[in-house]
């Protein structure tokens, strides 16, 4: 995967000083088996690392401060294994931009039912500490995310990584930038929207370059470049002989190979973890990219045709969510529908740029005509898909807001 730095969370455990100096110690060392016992079975994508326990507002204050200013820190998760008043957390919680995750816990799982007294109930109030915490939450509107269970629960510990998945994801939008070659496809709609909203709502950039500035860059990619990689799809794919060396069309395969090339050598010397395009603007190109789109996409970029920006950002942000899992992601449009009643199903496709990630068995390299555009025939990547449960997400501009539609 392209691009991904490493980030760890922290764990913080609030508290009072009600309790005396004995009782916090054991909430310290309470909160550290709960922060360490998290991540031992492996089911964390990333580590948490325990930052300790606070007991005031100047301490929440800070440690949110903290939390916020460290590149490394992908988000905060917070636990009060005490009663911990939730006035104290409104002035760090007002100062924490990194995402949260409210864990309602508790240290032990099951009660000892012929020794509990108070003190044994004052260090494991959570019930108590994490009530007036989720509405303090609440009252501020804090978006966050909530688990509840013990923390040793399996199910507890994939649903904290499932935040942690979409933290990482959302770190990595920030500063993250998207390449639109040419503009959007004339007079759609839905692939329209408001760029200075989307920086300010999630943190990414989309620059405009004309098409021209990629086939310049094209044309600095050496012969000796296109035919090694030429060399690896013959290695890699299973090639149709016509684009194979020898073959009548094989520079067909070479002219994509450019494509790739120089997409690519665009994408990294900008900084950028996605581009669009569209089939209406090729100036300079003799076929619109396709086994470039393809590759590239399995590399981790986010794509999307048609001048969609949105997509390509949605793309690299799946990804990144699912990155070492066993599932893939590809760009892809509904086309048509299946409506016979209890078999309703999506067909999704688009013209040539769908992910070989998400591949079952052999892929080919075909060459095919492509009906719109006035271009040449291009070259893509052609295979079977995976069969298997899949969720379906699109994100819209509504004008005054973003909407994530997501379908299974």
């Amino acid at each position: 995967m392209i691009g991904l730095k490493p980030l760890k969370f922290w764990f913080v455990c609030g508290s009072q000083h009600l309790y005396g100096p004995e009782t916090l110690a054991q909430v310290g060392e309470g909160a550290r088996t709960v922060a360490e016992g998290l991540g031992r079975d492996g089911r964390l994508v990333l580590p948490i690392e325990f930052a300790g326990v606070v007991t005031t507002s100047d301490e929440i204050a800070d440690i949110c401060r903290r939390a916020s200013a460290d590149p490394e820190c992908g988000g905060v998760i917070v636990w009060m294994h005490t009663f911990s008043p939730a006035k104290m957390w409104i002035r760090g919680l007002s100062l924490l931009t990194k995402p949260l995750l409210h864990l309602h816990t508790q240290l032990a799982a099951e009660l000892p039912w012929d020794s509990i007294d108070m003190d044994y109930m004052n260090l494991h109030q959570a019930a108590h500490g994490d009530r007036e915490a989720g509405f303090m939450h609440t009252r501020m509107r804090l978006g966050r995310k909530v688990v509840a269970g013990h923390w040793s629960d399996p199910e507890v510990q994939e649903r904290v990584d499932a935040w942690m998945r979409a933290a990482r994801a959302w770190d990595d939008w920030q500063g993250a930038k998207f390449c639109r070659f040419g503009d959007n496809m004339r007079s759609v709609a839905v692939t329209e929207g408001d760029k200075v909203g989307a920086e300010m709502t999630f943190g990414f950039t989309v620059d405009g370059y004309g098409i021209m500035d990629l086939a310049d860059r094209m044309a600095e990619v050496t012969d000796a470049q296109v035919r090694s990689l030429a060399e690896e799809y013959i290695d890699l794919y299973e090639v149709d002989p016509v684009l194979a060396p020898g073959g009548e069309r094989h520079d067909k395969l070479l002219y994509n190979a450019k494509h790739e090339l120089g997409i690519g050598g665009f994408l990294a010397e900008g900084g950028f973890k996605g581009y669009t395009d569209t089939f209406e603007d090729l100036h300079g190109l003799t076929q619109l990219p396709g086994l470039a789109a393809q590759r590239l996409m399995a590399q981790g970029h986010g794509f999307a045709g048609e001048g969609d920006w949105k997509t390509p950002a949605l793309v690299r942000a799946m990804k990144v969510m699912g990155h070492g899992l066993t599932g893939a992601t590809s760009f892809m449009e509904d086309y048509t529908y299946n409506m016979t009643p209890g078999a309703e199903q999506v067909l999704g496709s688009h013209m040539l740029e769908i992910c070989p990630t998400i591949a079952d068995g052999k892929v080919r390299v075909e060459i095919h005509p492509l009906g719109i555009g006035g271009k040449d025939d291009p070259v893509r990547l052609v295979f079977n898909s995976r069969k298997g449960p899949a969720l379906n997400a699109s994100l819209v501009d509504l004008g005054n807001r973003f909407r994530l539609i997501a379908n299974t």
